[in-house]
């Protein structure tokens, strides 16, 4: 029965092949499996095409967002130290997640590695194409060009070959590769340029991988490091003087560059009260005296966005504070502590947090928290601010902590932060005992008869001395970034305004005229190519002498319905 009716479809259906067969069983089809190296290869395969490029590309830029959400160990230690202290619920889980070392993190490295490995199987294969196609000749000539985008007829009185060797020539000099293709009754000369576009498109990918090279180096190579100067302190490049240092792979820190800066001056200008944009910083300039063996001692400054070098290295004026000159003393007079003591700003107004941290010469560890207000104001509530950020109505408040400050268990701890979980409060808070209150040359004394705090004077012009927070940083890879970003930019100029092009001409005698036939086919939109070609028919057609009147010339536009040939 079945039998039956697939012969009955087959007669009845005249477009069905003699020898099909019907069945009324779904019959299963079984995919060939794939090897190790067939998946390796498949695998290869997608991880060099140009959408995957593209996808590890917009996927890179979306992965360094994160590195301008969260602060950055590289760049700002004590932005992640506040950021913890902030959230210490979600810290652990965003430290996992390397949110606070981005650009270093494995997941990015992942991205980065597999983009240049994209790139390099993008690149390879097309430049072997561009290469074949820049030693190939160009395309014979289409049997009917008037089927070609942009098309131009004349019908001239003028040798036919004379005509297509002037063309041949005037092409030659626009800058076109030629080759003449002569047929039985025809001439014609066919011309291709713009390989610049495809060259540009190669220069701006082999740029790329060489700035993700170059990134690769300077990840490897570079270093970046903090620290902290207070006014008429020196600091000393070597790894024991950095507040916080961040090496590359293949850096230790042994073969840092000898040389020494003595922050002599921190200068700060504020615009007045009274004052459009009052309380802002108009300048920050650090003077700088930078010493180096075998050199003479150089003066210098150092201001936001304008770093020095020394010996290779950049310096960054990154942060400014105020640093007060506080003595402890115990209870029989001797000194334990004295220091100027950096206190990091909390608002636009400077007021500022500090910590001191006195281990011995106590009868107990002792934490002093305090905030410094250069210019005094009271809040509604009572609370001490700070009204203005330069030192007009200087006071130091401090709360008193005892116990054990976690100094001695080996663990490093920020100098600028105290742990306060287990320790006793001994002033301020719910101590019943007034937080210590200090200006400049005060001295008031310890809760139990531990001793003093004594607030020196810098200066009678300047009591408190300020500080300058600077970045040190050696990338060896700056210049190589900005050579291949330098040569990626001229490469995508290349590649988007030098238009690809072909184009022909052809002549034939026709009833005793010849008639000529230009025509030109790009590679993309090219919204001028019809005025080039029209403008070829012109200058030729001058040097030929061509008789061109309303009867003799036509003109061909582009028919959208019409097939461009292969």
């Amino acid at each position: 029965m079945s039998r039956s009716r697939s012969d009955s479809r087959t007669t009845s259906d005249p477009l069905r092949p003699s020898d099909h067969a019907e069945t009324d069983t779904a019959v299963e089809v079984t995919n060939p499996s794939l090897s190790v190296t067939g998946w390796l290869r498949w695998g290869w395969t997608q991880l060099t095409s140009m959408r995957t490029a593209l996808l590890l590309l917009l996927l890179l830029a979306i992965a360094a967002i994160p590195g301008s959400l969260f602060p950055q160990r590289s760049a700002d230690p004590n932005g992640v130290v506040q950021w913890r202290r902030n959230n210490p619920e979600m810290f652990p889980l965003a430290d996992g997640l390397g949110l606070f070392d981005v650009y270093i993190s494995p997941w990015f490295s992942a991205i980065h590695l597999l983009l240049f490995l994209s790139l390099i199987g993008c690149v390879i294969p097309r430049a072997k194409h561009h290469y074949v196609a820049l030693r190939s000749r160009p395309p014979r000539t289409p049997s009917r060009l008037s089927r070609l985008p942009a098309h131009r007829e004349l019908v001239v009185a003028a040798d036919a070959e004379r005509a297509i060797v002037s063309a041949s020539d005037m092409l030659r000099r626009s800058g076109y590769r030629v080759e003449r293709y002569d047929q039985r009754g025809s001439f014609s000369v066919s011309a291709e340029r713009g390989y610049l576009r495809e060259s540009g498109n190669l220069v701006f990918h082999v740029a790329l991988v060489g700035v993700l090279v170059s990134v690769a180096v300077g990840g490897s190579f570079a270093f970046t490091g903090q620290r902290v100067v207070v006014e008429g302190t020196t600091f000393v490049n070597a790894l024991s003087d950095y507040s916080s240092f961040n090496p590359g792979r293949f850096v230790d820190g042994t073969g840092l560059v000898p040389y020494s800066l003595t922050l002599d001056d921190f200068r700060v200008a504020y615009r007045l009260p009274g004052t459009p944009g009052a309380g802002q910083a108009e300048n920050f300039d650090a003077q700088i005296t930078v010493r180096q063996p075998g050199e003479e001692d150089t003066a210098t400054s150092v201001r936001v966005n304008h770093p020095i070098t020394v010996a290779n290295d950049r310096i960054y004026l990154l942060g400014n504070g105020y640093a007060p000159t506080l003595t402890v003393r115990n209870g029989d007079g001797d000194i334990v502590f004295s220091e100027s003591q950096p206190f990091l700003p909390q608002d636009s107004n400077m007021t500022s947090l500090g910590i001191i941290k006195i281990p011995d010469g106590l009868p107990k560890q002792v934490g002093l928290v305090g905030f410094f207000y250069p210019t005094q104001g009271t809040l509604p509530s009572g609370a001490f601010t700070s009204i203005y950020p330069d030192v007009v109505d200087p006071v130091l408040t401090f709360n008193v902590f005892s116990g054990d400050l976690g100094i001695d268990d080996g663990t490093p701890r920020s100098v600028y932060t105290l742990d306060v979980s287990g320790l006793n409060q001994e002033t301020g808070g719910d101590s019943e005992v007034d937080s210590l209150e200090l200006r400049p040359g005060d001295t008031v004394d310890l809760p139990n008869g531990w001793g003093s705090v004594t607030w020196e004077i810098a200066e009678e012009q300047q009591p408190v001395k300020r500080f300058a927070s600077l970045q040190i940083q050696q990338d060896p890879s700056s210049g190589g970034v900005l050579l291949f970003s330098v040569i990626a930019m001229v490469g995508l100029f290349a590649g988007l305004f030098v238009p690809r092009r072909r184009v022909w001409v052809k002549a034939r005698v026709d009833e005793g005229l010849v008639r000529i036939e230009y025509a030109g086919l790009a590679r993309g939109d090219d919204p001028t190519l019809q005025r080039a070609i029209d403008e070829l028919a012109r200058r030729h057609s001058t040097s030929v002498d061509a008789h061109d009147t309303s009867a003799a010339a036509i003109d061909h536009s582009h028919d959208p319905s019409e097939r461009n040939p292969s």
